[in-house]
């Protein structure tokens, strides 16, 4: 079947009040970007709806590119008919047909939003229903689950056929939450954290701690790879890399060895909370998982947030490590995060890290030594690259049709 439209239900969008326009007009900025190598489409966003024109694109592939948008809970390829009951017969026979397989059922559903349409929601059931089971030997009607659903929306000037319901990423559109930093390590749980983040509609930039000579380049571009996967939802994402060599000799010639980790995660938070001061963000995002490692007991995260003030999300906090693995490989995350590169989190790990720091402890171990400077440096070096997915995405295109 050719179809000509592409509708995308907004779901839990439509709970919004006074504020929807602002999530809608994130939404579309997603979809333009998702859509940017189909140059000839159009792109129509309504209050309760989005509304793509094909114009001879593939659909196959663009569904492909939106169901990852977060904020859309469904589309369907859909055809745009006049309000003229013969054309309308000829689309939803051949959209039926387009689908059936022998033995298969159907049944009509009617949204009828125009009420002066000539026909009421019974008789354009019956009407439809009739027609399709006149052209097509051997289909049977099953109202309570059909094979096909073919769905017929009635507006006041065109009428909308469907036959497909595909389910979106849901959540929130990115970036109608505000902006979060992202501690993104080169491990399988801070791109997860990153994800679920986003998908409550926060925009992050992220974050990484680099250790040369002791992490390679090559470890370097694995969190770069991992950047360009978050990037896909957003269409480009910032990342701030933190020089931390310095810092991490100095805390293992200055820090006692079972302490040194739970200073070094204190130190890295304060670099981040002052980069997330200089971009403007409202929180801090890591990987934490509750006792999955040394620095994330309860008393290891007490220790550490002591040094910020500002929010510090934990999407993965109680989830199951087998949970977090299989979302990172559904979306597609897994096999960069597992390649054998060390980041600076697992070259200098002591032997035996304290699993119960005291805060009193930690504060008068950092005391004897003036860090500050070093932390500044650190912040005042970071490089900060633009990262965008291996996709073009230089296409223009109209928004209105």
């Amino acid at each position: 079947m050719d179809y000509d439209h592409i509708l995308i239900r907004y779901g839990e969008l439509s709970t919004k009040g006074r504020n929807r326009n602002k999530f809608v007009d994130k939404l579309r900025r997603s979809v333009r970007i998702a859509l940017a190598p189909f140059p000839k489409i159009k792109i129509r966003a309504e209050r309760d709806r989005m509304y793509v024109l094909v114009n001879g694109e593939n659909v196959k592939e663009m569904i492909a590119a939106l169901k990852n948008i977060f904020g859309i809970q469904s589309l369907s390829p859909a055809i745009k008919v006049d309000r003229d009951l013969e054309q309308m017969k000829v689309a939803a026979l051949a959209l039926v047909k387009g689908l059936y397989n022998e033995g298969q059922t159907f049944k009509i559903s009617t949204k009828r939003s125009d009420k002066t349409f000539e026909l009421d929601t019974e008789g354009i059931n019956h009407t439809f229903g009739g027609h399709i089971l006149k052209n097509i030997p051997g289909i049977k009607v099953n109202v309570k689950n059909p094979d096909i659903n073919l769905k017929i929306e009635v507006l006041h000037d065109v009428i909308y056929m469907s036959c497909e319901n595909i389910l979106g990423a849901g959540g929130l559109p990115v970036g109608s939450s505000g902006k979060a930093m992202l501690m993104l390590s080169g491990g399988i749980d801070s791109p997860v954290a990153g994800y679920l983040t986003m998908k409550r509609g926060v925009e992050i930039e992220a974050v990484h701690f680099f250790s040369p000579p002791y992490t390679s380049e090559r470890s370097k571009e694995k969190v770069i790879d991992l950047a360009k996967k978050l990037a896909e939802i957003f269409g480009s994402m910032k990342l701030h890399i933190v020089p931390f060599t310095a810092i991490q000799q100095t805390i293992k010639e200055q820090i006692p060895e079972n302490y040194s980790m739970t200073t070094t995660r204190r130190f890295m938070l304060r670099i981040t909370d002052e980069i997330r001061k200089k971009q403007e963000g409202l929180a801090i995002i890591t990987g934490d998982n509750l006792g999955q490692v040394a620095s994330q007991t309860l008393e290891s995260m007490y220790a550490i947030n002591e040094v910020t003030n500002t929010p510090i999300l934990r999407p993965l906090v109680t989830m199951d490590k087998n949970d977090i693995i299989k979302m990172a490989k559904d979306i597609d995350t897994y096999d960069i995060s597992i390649r054998p590169f060390e980041d600076c989190c697992t070259i200098f790990v002591p032997s035996s890290p304290k699993t119960k720091p005291k805060r009193e402890k930690v504060q008068r171990y950092e005391s004897f030594f003036d860090f500050e400077s070093l932390i500044q440096t650190a912040v005042q070096k970071t490089e900060t690259i633009t990262i965008k997915p291996d996709t073009k995405m230089d296409s223009e295109f109209d928004d209105l049709f």
